[in-house]
């Protein structure tokens, strides 16, 4: 019997999803964009211990830096 199975994705390339998910990028965003399930890449970091913030959060800390930028002045 044959298994039709996705072979795991080097390690080079769960690396650098991790990079992109530290950097604001959103999981689902770049499930589509790469070609792999967003659940695949929320696993990476959390094993890597990157926390994964949501859009809504991440506009919010956007805003609320500027904000606070713009009072110290």
């Amino acid at each position: 019997m044959t298994q039709n199975y996705k072979p795991a994705y080097p390690p080079e390339f769960r690396q650098q999803m991790v990079e992109l998910v530290a950097l604001g990028k959103c999981p689902k965003q770049l499930s589509k964009e790469f070609g792999c399930h967003y659940t695949s890449i929320q696993t990476w970091c959390r094993a890597a211990g990157v926390p994964i913030r949501s859009s809504q959060a991440i506009a919010f800390a956007a805003t609320s830096s500027v904000a606070s930028l713009s009072a110290g002045v």
